[in-house]
């Protein structure tokens, strides 16, 4: 059913993306698809990476480490965004289109007051993709 699963990585809080990793790996090897684990980074330094290259190297690390503990088979996508708290939601349902996944699987937080001013990535998300979107809280 699904052959590629995209899973947004946020390097600087990958502490909170337990249970949505657990779920894509769980997910991955019942249907032996591949996951593709997307970072959306900048130009600029930050507290993940002083570079893009650094950032990529990061984001490959996490992947490799992923893909060795489960026996599952993840890439690294990198995306570099002048502007990643604006952009994200955006960018997360256009890098899915041209990655060509058949599912998001995706942390997401309890929704507060504030997702009723801003709407949240993963409600973004699920309702502007045409594909699948597991959030997993």
């Amino acid at each position: 059913m699904y052959q590629k699963m995209l899973v947004p990585v946020d390097l600087a809080h990958v502490e909170k993306l337990d249970k949505a990793i657990k779920t894509a790996v769980d997910l991955a090897k019942h249907y032996k698809a591949e996951i593709s684990l997307l970072g959306v980074g900048t130009n600029t330094p930050s507290s993940v990476a002083h570079t893009p290259k650094e950032f990529e190297q990061k984001l490959q690390a996490f992947a490799e480490d992923l893909a060795s503990k489960h026996g599952v088979s993840t890439k690294a996508v990198v995306h570099i965004s002048h502007d990643p708290a604006v952009d994200l939601s955006k960018e997360l349902v256009a890098k899915a289109d041209e990655l060509g996944v058949d599912v998001i699987v995706m942390a997401s937080h309890v929704p507060g007051v504030a997702d009723y001013i801003f709407a949240s990535h993963g409600g973004y998300v699920a309702s502007h993709s045409d594909l699948s979107v597991f959030l997993v809280r």
